[in-house]
């Protein structure tokens, strides 16, 4: 069955309202508050972009939101069109002369930046703020929102092709009101995307994928070291349950900050700021990526020590390129606690086997890990040699600029679960050495930490069969 987009322009103006409600039709009463189904909300944009949409490595599609982006995963933005009904108030900071952004590059913060271009309409107070995301691809079509009277909110997933045909002809007239242009640019987008393969099944892939992400959610904050004379399965049990906490932790703080940094950078796009103003929104934007970087790499740390997966696919990586690539924004991290990076590769280095993505995000932590006790005129140095069938990477700072408390790093801190460890005399909360370890075992590496030398890391290269330390 194909979506079908009717037109009726003789019909009164949309709400997102009425999109809401349409999506519930069908769809029995349940007793739900608000904070429940809030949470069930960032799990499901969690559970939609993580767990389906970025999997599937998808080129083009169009999102459609309100009352603010619910997309926020850089690469969803980067190749998908978007639309975002916004508050009145929020489209005056961005541009208070036409109340809608025309697009136009983004401002580009370090290498990893993404597009984040959207359209921004003016949101009506008859639309209510329940919020709406729906996503059309060629491969996958599904809306998101939340519905229902106070004690009676729920979730809504729709994915069927009738409910989808209706809400798209429901936008196109409220488009066709509100900016006959971006009406046309909505059609123009659909007629891109040729034929649309259905997706009625998606819910049997859909709510078991929420349930588990929901399910991992500590059901108590109550978590208490047990004492050593209890047995292995309730220290296990005890496990699990600050496994738990730490991932919704980290989820309930990655996501608000990624929708922040995506706000930031529509801001951004405004050509008259003050400079002033796009300078500190800049510091935003950049203090927004550190903490979702770095909360990103806690939950990969957690989900390994759940799954404890057997097997990583590894691929070819240009080790050297990519430090190389990432030293610019390493540089300019460094450069703001004045501090000094030193790169010293050898060059045409053979590749090695690895897993590019998560090894970047692991790198990038490292650097902040390893430099937070560096005073001014610190200095790290980035070292890439190759060592037999193997490339050794180290991460070495100036010990003589390390604070006298942080300088015996590993004996001071304390582990306060299987993935963290916190230092008592800096506050500084970090992955602990094991955890660390598991990380770039699964990416292909060897961690070698040696007191006062830094950190060496060994990674095998691509004609290599040595790859014993991986199993």
């Amino acid at each position: 069955m194909l979506l079908v987009l009717e037109v009726v322009l003789t019909s009164p103006a949309v709400t997102i309202k009425a999109l809401q409600k349409r999506m519930a039709q069908g769809v029995p009463k349940t007793s739900g508050s608000e904070a429940a189904v809030r949470r069930m909300w960032w799990a499901a944009l969690d559970t939609l972009q993580s767990d389906i949409l970025l999997p599937m490595n998808l080129t083009r599609g169009l999102w459609l939101s309100s009352p603010l982006p619910a997309l926020y995963e850089p690469k969803l933005l980067k190749q998908f069109q978007g639309w975002v009904w916004a508050p009145k108030e929020l489209l005056n900071l961005t541009n208070p002369s036409v109340g809608m952004l025309p697009p136009s590059k983004s401002i580009s913060m370090d290498i990893n930046s993404h597009s984040s271009d959207y359209e921004r309409l003016t949101l009506l107070e008859e639309d209510g703020n329940d919020p709406l995301l729906i996503v059309i691809t060629p491969e996958i079509q599904i809306a998101l929102a939340l519905e229902g009277k106070a004690e009676e909110r729920k979730l809504l997933m729709r994915s069927d092709p009738e409910t989808l045909s209706d809400l798209l002809t429901l936008l196109d007239n409220r488009l066709h009101m509100e900016n006959v242009e971006q009406a046309n640019n909505l059609r123009n987008a659909l007629g891109e995307m040729g034929q649309l393969k259905t997706n009625d099944d998606l819910s049997t892939i859909f709510w078991p994928l929420l349930s588990q992400r929901i399910a991992g959610i500590a059901p108590s904050l109550n978590i208490q070291t047990l004492p050593g004379n209890l047995g292995d399965e309730h220290k296990s049990a005890s496990t699990n349950n600050e496994i738990s906490l730490l991932e919704a932790l980290t989820h309930e703080i990655r996501t608000p900050l990624a929708t922040i940094r995506t706000l930031i950078r529509s801001l951004l796009k405004k050509k008259d700021l003050p400079q002033l103003v796009e300078n500190r929104l800049k510091q935003i934007d950049i203090e927004c990526t550190e903490q979702i970087d770095r909360f990103g790499l806690i939950f990969n740390a957690v989900e390994l020590e759940r799954s404890k997966p057997v097997k990583t696919n590894l691929a070819l990586t240009d080790l050297g390129k990519m430090l190389t690539l990432l030293s610019p924004v390493w540089r300019n991290q460094l450069d703001r606690k004045g501090l000094k990076l030193v790169l010293d590769i050898t060059p045409d280095l053979p590749k090695v086997l690895s897993d590019s993505e998560g090894l970047e995000l692991m790198l990038t932590g490292l650097i902040d890990r390893n430099t937070r006790g560096l005073q001014t005129g610190g200095e790290l140095t980035l070292k890439l040699r190759p060592a037999g069938h193997r490339l050794k990477l180290q991460i070495l700072t100036q010990l003589s600029s390390i604070k006298n408390s942080e300088v015996s790093e590993n004996v001071s801190n304390e582990e306060i679960g299987p993935v963290l460890s916190w230092n008592p005399a800096t506050g500084n909360l970090q992955l602990s050495q094991a955890a660390t370890q598991r990380l770039l075992k699964s990416l292909g590496g060897r961690l070698t930490n040696r007191r006062d030398s830094g950190i060496t890391i060994f990674f095998p290269i691509s004609e290599s069969k040595e790859f014993e330390f991986l199993n």
